[in-house]
């Protein structure tokens, strides 16, 4: 046990595999799942279900798949511009910042992490942002101003409050129930988000179509592989393996859609 503490402080992600050197314990609902392998991306697109994309990464989680995935199934279309629908696992302020000029337009919903609607209390969704005087407005219809000091943990984002109004406000005990005032925290690309959030605001069924598309295939490619999965190890081959079932998968869509002479016909053209 020493041993392996030795050469656990030695690893980046804190995690040794004795089986497999490369898998690693996959998180879910933001922590580990149990589940030791490999983390598997496809971009689909919606027309023809065709995987455009695919990589097999170690990392546990999406947040730091977006652009890299977004980019090669932009690519792949040779599109100039491209909607990119993913579920919240995806969502990262700084991966969808890193999407604006690109031509990629990410429409990931928001992470849910404040506990405050289960306890009757308002969220941050209840705290309007107006642009043009760069204020919150309240439930109370109150304005929140900016403070001249920001976080003392980063230094991007800013604070607004209203020191007079909220500690006589009559809605303090479902905002701050403590002695507190409210503050609301901007961060210095939020209009980013913003515009993302009305990407999605105009779309109610973006992620329907999300789940029609990339879940089918995924279903598909777990229904063929059989409870085992990955029969190979270590990422290399494991990324050979996947790129062998995407291949088979594309090549039998492209059967269902025009047939195996035509599709012989296209290969040997």
């Amino acid at each position: 046990m020493k041993a392996i503490e030795a050469q656990l402080s030695q690893q980046e992600d804190t995690q040794i595999s004795l089986t497999d050197p490369d898998a690693r314990s996959m998180q879910g609902t933001g922590k580990a799942t149990g589940t030791v392998g490999y983390n598997v991306q496809c971009a689909v697109e919606t027309e023809h279900h065709l995987i455009v994309a695919h990589e097999v990464t170690n990392a546990v989680n999406d947040r730091s798949q977006l652009l890299s995935m977004a980019k090669q199934a932009k690519a792949a279309l040779g599109a100039e511009t491209m909607e990119a629908f993913a579920d919240r696992g995806y969502y990262n302020s700084e991966e969808v910042l890193a999407c604006e000029g690109t031509g990629i337009l990410p429409c990931v919903p928001k992470t849910q992490t404040s506990n405050n609607p289960n306890r009757g209390l308002f969220s941050g969704d209840d705290f309007i942002y107006d642009a043009q005087p760069d204020r919150y407005i309240c439930p109370a219809g109150e304005h929140l101003t900016k403070g001249a000091v920001r976080s003392d943990r980063r230094d991007n984002i800013d604070q607004y409050r209203n020191l007079t109004a909220c500690l006589t406000c009559a809605l303090k005990p479902r905002c701050t129930p403590d002695n507190k005032v409210k503050r609301v925290k901007r961060w210095q690309h939020e209009g980013v988000l913003d515009k993302m959030q009305a990407r999605l605001d105009r779309m109610p069924d973006a992620m329907i179509i999300r789940r029609q598309t990339v879940e089918h295939t995924f279903g598909t490619l777990k229904f063929w592989m059989g409870a085992t999965h990955f029969l190979t190890k270590t990422l290399k081959n494991v990324r050979t393996e996947m790129s062998l079932q995407v291949l088979a998968y594309n090549m039998k869509r492209m059967i269902k859609m025009f047939g195996v002479k035509p599709l012989i016909a296209a290969i040997t053209a």
